[in-house]
């Protein structure tokens, strides 16, 4: 398999150097950047010439741009703060002929110093492999975009390694960004909140994680990861209250 890699960045120094060295036994490495203050481009162009400025579009259309510019015939979409496993990358080598026309890869989070292997966070699937022609992101202004595949998807084994957080503080700095793009998207597709809905999800959302996603498995870190998603459910009900009450 001739594979082209995909990665879209913005201001992450911190990250940038593990993602794209789990995956520089690729065929084409290709990063798309919006125009990031810190060394992000320099440490890109250390791995691959084909570095794009691109300024923001929302994370479809970035990943879309991204799409056009692959040559090969098949594609893996990686996030900057993702990293391939050293067992992920040789079962990907390892395939031959597909009958797929994509793969999911089981990924998994790495939160308050420890992998989390519950809370309903693994294993986390995502659509990332497939076949140029036969996939791209929908166009939708919400944090978690989609991939649209045209065909079967078959499921990858070994894991994508995720370091989506470094502490919990960044954690409250993309609270705000993440769930004004999950409320617009609500809006958007017609959903309503109200009083019952902003006071019964979150807690709702933290039983259903705790104890039926076996969160308290995951120690100190389970437990957070449970009451800080029941806040962020509590602030997105509440912003799509705020927005259907000012339309």
């Amino acid at each position: 398999m001739k594979i082209s890699v995909i990665v879209i960045s913005y201001n992450e120094k911190d990250n940038i150097e593990k993602c794209l060295e789990s995956v520089r036994w690729a065929d084409e490495l290709i990063v798309v950047d919006s125009g990031s203050r810190d060394e992000t481009v320099k440490l890109a162009e250390c791995y691959t010439k084909k570095v794009f400025r691109h300024s923001w579009q929302g994370y479809s259309k970035q990943k879309n741009f991204a799409i056009s510019k692959a040559r090969n015939e098949w594609i893996l979409s990686l996030d900057a703060d993702e990293v391939l496993s050293e067992e992920l990358a040789s079962e990907i080598k390892n395939i031959v002929v597909s009958p797929y026309e994509g793969y999911y890869l089981p990924r998994k989070a790495f939160f308050m110093n420890r992998w989390i292997k519950h809370c309903g966070w693994y294993p986390d699937r995502q659509l990332r492999l497939f076949r140029k022609g036969k996939g791209f992101f929908n166009e939708r202004e919400q944090i978690h975009e989609g991939l649209v595949l045209k065909g079967k998807a078959g499921t990858l084994q070994n894991e994508l390694l995720h370091y989506s957080y470094k502490n919990i503080g960044q954690y409250f700095s993309q609270l705000n960004k993440y769930t004004e793009l999950a409320a617009q998207g609500k809006a958007s597709a017609g959903k309503t909140s109200g009083v019952a809905k902003i006071l019964l999800n979150p807690p709702a959302t933290f039983l259903k994680m705790y104890v039926l996603k076996l969160g308290f498995l995951d120690g100190l870190a389970g437990f957070c990861i449970c009451a800080l998603s029941a806040f962020y459910n509590f602030v997105k009900y509440t912003k799509l209250w705020e927005i259907k009450r000012k339309r």
